[in-house]
């Protein structure tokens, strides 16, 4: 599979942020490739990690890394692939994963481990998930999670909204019979636009009973940067949890 300048699909958002450091910056040269997804052929997950995991999940748009650092971390029997553009955000995974933060000095790659707590449990795509749809298996993750994506408020940029039906139907192929798609977020547009999307779609099914199942974070939920800016803002986010039917 390739995805040349004429065939990617056009991405509408931030790359890079401020200047990345030395030791971030050492991570994303030196240890970033140990743990690189190919997207240029057909992935078997269990080929990806030193031995084959209970269950596969995704998170797309990972932003600075704490949750899928929390979960993987919790959880050493799930393999996680993490997806997000933005270098600053690898390179902070990178650096929980680690343990390596700025200021440290690194004379050796080799010498650069996951944390002695950590198991060898996530797998990193740096680039636009659309590009990776096409080499993921069916039916391949238990969970698939989109956690306060850009809310594009403008009617005309609703077409770059994540939540489309397009992605959706791609989600339904990767996504287990059975298999949650979880989405947060903070933007009161986005919420009514992903209750609409998701209540056209046939794939899915809304699992909440009462309001609570998704005013609340789910059980195993680990709080983010971001959440944390939303709240102190007065922005309350909401948690949708949709199963594949």
């Amino acid at each position: 599979m390739t995805n040349d300048i004429h065939s990617a699909p056009k991405f509408f958002g931030r790359r890079k942020g401020r200047t990345i450091r030395k030791a971030k910056s050492f991570l994303l040269d030196n240890f970033l490739p140990r743990v690189l997804l190919n997207a240029e052929k057909k992935t078997n997950l269990a080929d990806l990690f030193t031995e084959p995991k209970e269950k596969y999940c995704l998170e797309i748009g990972f932003g600075d890394g704490e949750h899928l650092a929390a979960l993987s971390l919790q959880h050493s029997e799930i393999g996680y692939i993490g997806v997000e553009v933005f270098k600053n955000g690898v390179a902070n995974l990178l650096s929980l994963m680690t343990g390596i933060k700025e200021g440290e000095q690194i004379d050796n790659a080799e010498n650069i481990t996951l944390l002695p707590e950590r198991s060898d449990n996530v797998r990193i795509f740096d680039d636009d998930v659309r590009l990776l749809f096409e080499a993921l298996p069916s039916e391949a993750f238990d969970k698939v999670y989109l956690l306060f994506p850009d809310p594009w408020p403008k009617s005309k940029h609703a077409g770059r909204r994540f939540v489309n039906p397009e992605n959706l139907q791609h989600l339904a192929r990767i996504i287990k019979k059975g298999g949650i798609l979880q989405i947060a977020t903070d933007h009161p547009i986005y919420k009514r636009w992903v209750l609409y999307t998701l209540h056209t779609n046939t794939d899915f099914v809304w699992t909440a009973q009462t309001s609570d199942d998704w005013r609340n974070p789910p059980a195993d939920w680990h709080e983010t940067k971001y959440q944390r800016k939303a709240v102190r803002e007065g922005r309350r986010p909401v948690f949708f949890e949709f199963k594949r039917i």
